[in-house]
């Protein structure tokens, strides 16, 4: 019961000590995020499913530290990653959690989203075990896209 409690303690320390370690998670030198299913400027139907993809590096849930891994977070109508006022804060503090930075902490690559019918921007960001984006970034294109 010790060494568990212990454990916890020590897990929970290092998550603190994250933005210390900010933007120091290198990535793969040939390293992808990219769409599966959506293309810059398609139409589609609501709701959307959004299936992520990566090459060149592997996915694994948030806290987990391992070599050449990462997790997607995924913007949405906001100027492209790295274009923001506040994207150098993101980079050594970890991406906002708000509706237009979802987190995918879990490893998940694929979601559906009831957006409102429009124009509308996505991006995916790979961050490292405290949601901050590797060194350098893993973006994927911004697309646009129309939903109906």
């Amino acid at each position: 019961m010790r060494n568990t409690h212990l454990s916890v303690v020590s897990f929970a320390l290092a998550l603190m000590a994250g933005p210390v370690l900010a933007g120091d998670t290198p990535s793969a030198p040939d390293a992808r995020a990219y769409f599966i299913n959506l293309s810059d400027g398609d139409t589609v139907k609501g709701p959307i499913t959004v299936q992520m993809g990566l090459s060149g590096m592997g996915i694994a849930p948030a806290g987990t530290e391992k070599e050449n891994t990462g997790h997607h977070h995924l913007l949405s109508n906001r100027v492209a990653f790295g274009e923001g006022a506040d994207d150098a804060e993101m980079t050594e503090t970890g991406i906002f959690a708000d509706d237009n930075h979802r987190h995918f902490g879990g490893g998940q690559t694929e979601v559906t989203l009831d957006l409102p019918a429009g124009e509308h921007t996505l991006q995916l960001v790979l961050g490292d075990l405290y949601h901050v984006p590797h060194n350098p970034p893993v973006v994927s294109e911004r697309i646009t896209i129309i939903v109906e």
